[in-house]
């Protein structure tokens, strides 16, 4: 497994909204990033910048294309578009983080 880590961005004022999709996250899509080898996710989000850190780990053979393309997936962004920074396919705006240091 390799660890994966990016930040995203809420718009002002839709912190609780954001958190509450998340806790009632759709069963299917949790199944598709888990078939898809995505596993131990996990969002922390800066208060202060609206700046939402991610981390994941990937199995060694996960490919963002196994995912891209499903129909949850698509929803799901369509669902969360209106509250956080997304790209024209309505896919979250995200930066990649490069790690520097890991402690076992």
């Amino acid at each position: 497994m390799k660890r994966h880590a990016f930040t995203m961005k809420l718009k002002p004022g839709c912190e609780e909204e954001y958190k509450k999709r998340h806790d009632e996250i759709w069963p299917e899509l949790k199944e598709i990033l888990s078939e898809a080898g995505i596993h131990d996710y996990s969002i922390f989000l800066d208060e202060d910048t609206l700046t939402l850190f991610a981390v994941q780990k990937l199995e060694d053979d996960y490919n963002d294309e196994d995912i891209i393309d499903n129909p949850i997936v698509r929803k799901w962004w369509d669902y969360m578009e209106d509250i956080m920074e997304t790209n024209p396919d309505n896919s979250p705006v995200t930066t990649p983080l490069k790690e520097v240091f890991h402690m076992d």
